[in-house]
């Protein structure tokens, strides 16, 4: 029987933008949970994995104090979190040890229309409202920007109508909401999307080996989110010019076809977008009984 010390427990944003993508994303690598009364706790049926769904700034201090194994959260709060204790003279004991491609945004300082920007050097004796205090005071001071940085703990697009801000430092995914209060872009601080943290502390027994067991899956699924499998026959003379015309793929199975010596049937993993304009151009090219299929899974 699985002891508590043996199970992994992984920390999930419980509500928010990373919320339903890490659940579909550990469910396609075949975990299955059931969750508690307080939907606060996820117990794996299958393996000995469980989920606490926490806020997500508790993300990175439950790892980095090894009260979870693993968390999923946003690249930008781990970086902030990450400063802060650094900032308290603590050490963040936890490792970014997997990218996952979805939730991404950036991190960006934005002025009201109408603003002059003449390059970062109008930053400088101005104020900026922002909730990533830790971020936007390491970039001010690696350009050696003098500015003053207001907390502001949500909506902060409003600070400058309130007067509070000349200029503000918040996520930015499609600029919608700065759009729609009068802001507008000037500088970029951080690229972010959801990523994997690992405690430092050693994992006991055969953790470690389930936790790679996991990155492995993870890999897998990820790998093949823009992937199909394509199906076809063509001529052999064509099979150079059907190589360059499949998207992404590596070098393609070429099977011979019973009861002909000139024609072969093709089957390749293209790890791109196949469009019907790749469909018609692999036609074209002397390609016939095409046929694509979606992949679910992939072990390299």
């Amino acid at each position: 029987m699985d002891t508590n010390e043996q199970r992994i427990k992984i920390a999930v944003q419980k509500n928010g933008r990373l919320t339903d993508h890490s659940l579909d994303l550990l469910e396609r690598c075949g975990l299955k949970f059931t969750q508690s009364k307080d939907q606060l706790f996820c117990f794996g049926e299958n393996m000995p994995i469980d989920l606490l769904l926490v806020r997500d700034d508790d993300i990175p201090g439950l790892v980095s104090d090894d009260v979870c194994d693993l968390g999923i959260v946003g690249l930008n709060v781990v970086e902030e979190k990450r400063l802060s204790r650094q900032q308290e003279g603590r050490e963040a004991l936890f490792d970014r040890v997997f990218d996952l491609d979805f939730g991404q945004c950036r991190l960006s300082i934005a002025a009201p229309d109408g603003t002059p920007y003449d390059g970062i050097e109008t930053l400088k004796n101005s104020t900026i409202a922002t909730s990533y205090t830790g971020l936007l005071r390491d970039f001010l001071e690696s350009r050696r920007i003098d500015a003053s940085i207001e907390y502001f703990s949500g909506a902060v697009e409003i600070a400058p109508k309130l007067g509070k801000a000349d200029f503000i430092c918040d996520l930015v995914s499609t600029g919608s909401t700065l759009a729609a209060n009068g802001l507008s872009e000037v500088e970029v601080l951080l690229q972010s999307e959801a990523v994997i943290i690992q405690t430092r502390a050693p994992l006991l027994g055969d953790k470690q080996a389930l936790v790679d067991r996991i990155l492995q899956r993870l890999d897998g699924v990820l790998q093949v989110q823009e992937s199909k499998y394509i199906m076809l026959h063509a001529p052999r003379h064509a099979l150079d010019r059907i190589r360059e015309l499949l998207p992404g793929s590596e070098a393609p199975t070429v099977i011979p076809l019973e009861g002909t010596n000139d024609k072969v049937a093709v089957h390749a993993v293209c790890r791109e977008n196949v469009f019907w304009e790749t469909l018609e151009n692999l036609k074209a090219a002397g390609a016939s009984s095409l046929l694509v299929l979606p992949v679910e899974k992939m072990l390299a």
